[in-house]
């Protein structure tokens, strides 16, 4: 991987298009931006449509003007993964020719059947290795994994405190290119923050399981690794978590306050009686810089 400078503070705020922001995806945002500017920092904006089948068109621009109608602006260029394929082949490249990829033949139903239970916070039945030491014969290759090296990683969050996972026992080698041709997540965002030079990212915590996968990426491709702080996620009425695939209504613009607060008291806070825009920012700014002080004690720093 290309060499990249660590600034003080460097965050992003990462949707994917595949509709508006709504008010569980402004939780996540706005924490982001308050957490940047506390401390004075940068906030990137990544447009994560990685997932082109999801993809809605003009829901990048629709977000945008979102994000600006509610006071958050970004600092430089936004940047489109669709624009970085070739820079995601790259280090694929670098990877194979290490041999720490390989192609996997195994289906979806294939690992359910020959894989063991998810491990407790998982979502996912851990791979068995079925094609670790090759496909067997007159089976093609479907997507290709990361041979995820045995050890415990460990780290600590800024909001869910210290945490752990056996990559390798939990989830397995793990796929960076799925069977549909396209670029898994996992290894698309740790490219993205690494040539970004992200320091810190803040997002939700349906996202906290992925983090230790990701720090084993980051490790491997020698990369920095990004403190983390995960925010609990804005549920609906019946405890759903707020999303796309759940028709959560888009922004209420109309109402730019009332919505801003309704994030603002969901991380926690009291509703601030803000005279407009701009004052909401600057009072959430230092309530927020108050309760996360910097650098706090759970704070990993770069290793």
């Amino acid at each position: 991987m290309n060499a990249f400078s660590v600034p003080s503070y460097c965050g992003r705020f990462a949707p994917s298009p595949s509709g508006p922001l709504h008010d569980g995806s402004l939780v996540a945002a706005m924490a982001s931006h308050l957490d940047a500017r506390a401390r004075q920092g940068r906030w990137l904006l990544r447009i994560e449509d990685i997932d082109a089948p999801r993809v809605v068109a003009g829901a990048d621009r629709l977000i945008m003007q979102q994000l600006q109608a509610l006071g958050m602006r970004w600092d430089g260029e936004p940047v489109w993964q669709q624009q970085r394929l070739r820079r995601y082949q790259e280090v694929f490249d670098g990877l194979l020719e290490r041999g720490l990829v390989y192609g996997c033949a195994c289906t979806r139903q294939e690992i359910q059947a020959a894989s063991r239970p998810p491990a407790p916070g998982s979502h996912e039945r851990p791979y068995p290795g079925t094609c670790r030491h090759g496909v067997a014969a007159g089976r093609s290759v479907r997507a290709w994994r990361l041979r995820v090296p045995e050890g415990v990683e460990r780290f600590n969050d800024r909001w869910a405190g210290p945490q752990q996972q056996d990559v390798a026992r939990d989830v397995g080698d793990f796929t960076l290119k799925r069977a549909d041709g396209l670029w898994a997540y996992q290894f698309v965002v740790v490219i993205d923050d690494a040539d970004q030079g992200v320091t810190d990212v803040v997002r939700g915590a349906d996202l906290l399981d992925s983090t230790a996968r990701q720090r084993v990426l980051q490790r491997i491709l020698g990369a920095s690794l990004p403190r983390t702080l995960h925010v609990p996620l804005a549920l609906d009425e019946r405890g759903q978590k707020l999303s796309k695939q759940n028709h959560a209504p888009a922004l209420d613009l109309d109402h730019p306050l009332q919505t801003l607060n309704r994030a603002w008291t969901f991380l926690g806070f009291e509703a601030l009686a803000a005279a407009g825009i701009e004052d909401f920012w600057s009072r959430a700014t230092a309530a927020w810089a108050q309760r996360f002080p910097w650098p706090g004690p759970q704070d990993d720093g770069f290793k």
